[in-house]
């Protein structure tokens, strides 16, 4: 007579996962994404803010103050497009070639090109302004001119940390 191997299995030998294991252990991954997700999204805003901050700081020293530096401390006269215009491409000044003061458009953390004014005496958004007005229009990307979440040069950090 022949002998058969038979071979038991039981049920601890199986392997892999049960679907009740398996859901436990996706309702424990989105558990923690629902905690951290929206932590890191306004992170993210925080950290565009303050990078809009410090590229307005830059364009207050180059290219706004080293036009003021090679025209007798005298800021640009203009506006918007025209000034940014007149910094990648200055006239010559009391006989002096000048170079380009910026090779692109300053733009803010959210790709939109920042806003300028200065018409000689001050600007408008501020009284007695001793330089020229630089903002962007902020994580909404609509210009307000300076205020609601626009991110300026005219009104201290702790106001634009909204």
């Amino acid at each position: 007579m022949k002998k058969q191997n038979v071979i038991l299995v039981s049920r601890h030998d199986r392997g892999g996962f049960t679907l009740l294991e398996l859901l436990i252990v996706l309702a424990i991954i989105l558990v923690i994404a629902a905690m951290v997700v929206p932590n890191l999204v306004g992170q993210q805003q925080k950290a565009n803010i303050m990078a809009t901050e410090a590229t307005i700081k830059s364009v207050e020293k180059t290219p706004v103050g080293a036009w003021a530096a090679d025209h007798d401390g005298t800021y640009l006269k203009a506006s918007g497009q025209e000034a940014w215009d007149q910094m990648m491409n200055p006239q010559p000044y009391k006989g002096r070639k000048l170079p380009p003061y910026m090779g692109e458009l300053p733009t803010d953390a959210w790709g939109n090109v920042l806003h300028y004014e200065w018409n000689g005496d001050g600007h408008s958004k501020k009284s007695n302004a001793l330089k020229p007005a630089v903002w962007s229009s902020g994580p909404d990307q609509q210009d307000n001119g300076g205020e609601g979440d626009d991110i300026n040069n005219w009104t201290s950090i702790a106001n634009t940390n909204k």
